[in-house]
């Protein structure tokens, strides 16, 4: 573990819990289990097993990465409280990463992330040369254009090439290392803040109509 600083990054923005442990660029241990429900039960034993399969505990991570949506809503939430709680208790730095800017890491020229977004939609995110453009919430019957050349990644990208006639890739790394690799990058800039979900869509439950408990003297 003397390659660099070590990164314990996880996702569960999917029917996924993928959690990875990295000495600079060098994967030490990795897992990725699909589930559509259970991440939360799952995901501390994995990060407990992975970071075993590391020779690593805790104490011994330099930076936590995260992937932060956009996604299954509960899953998103799954993992930034518990990257948030792993941060407030080790006293190390947390940081967020867009999964569709881990599905583009380590690719080049231009290429479209591309997220079922359920509903006839689709979450994009384009990216030319790594520079990222902003992402969005796109109906399928109404995708925005993709410059020529445009490769489409991610899991939903045949469906979004298909349409638009583009080609497609598959992502040049695995979800939880590519967080890792953008977080190693990050971990040393100042002002990091903690990281938050990136809902492009708003949750399917409203809040609740019911008044508050009333507060007993």
């Amino acid at each position: 573990m003397s390659e660099g600083p070590l990164i314990l990054s996880f996702d569960t923005s999917a029917a996924h819990c993928a959690a990875a442990v990295m000495s600079g660029h060098r994967v030490l241990a990795a897992c990725v289990e699909t589930m559509q429900t259970g991440q939360a039960e799952r995901l501390m034993p994995l990060l407990a097993e992975v970071l075993g399969a590391a020779g690593a505990s805790p104490q011994d991570v330099t930076a936590i990465g995260v992937g932060t949506g956009p996604g299954n809503f509960t899953g998103i939430r799954i993992a930034v409280s518990a990257a948030r709680g792993l941060a407030l208790s080790l006293g190390r730095p947390a940081i967020g990463v867009g999964v569709m800017e881990a599905l583009a890491e380590g690719t080049g020229g231009r290429v479209r992330s591309c997220l079922d977004g359920r509903r006839g939609a689709a979450y994009l995110q384009d990216f030319e040369g790594g520079a990222p453009a902003e992402p969005c919430l796109a109906e399928l019957d109404r995708l925005p254009a993709a410059p020529a050349g445009t490769v489409c990644i991610g899991p939903f990208a045949e469906e979004i090439a298909g349409r638009l006639g583009l080609s497609v890739a598959a992502p040049a790394l695995p979800i939880a290392e590519a967080i890792g690799r953008i977080a190693l990058r990050r971990h040393a800039q100042e002002g990091l803040t903690r990281p938050a979900p990136l809902y492009l869509r708003r949750a399917d439950a409203a809040p609740s109509s019911d008044p508050p408990p009333a507060i007993l003297p």
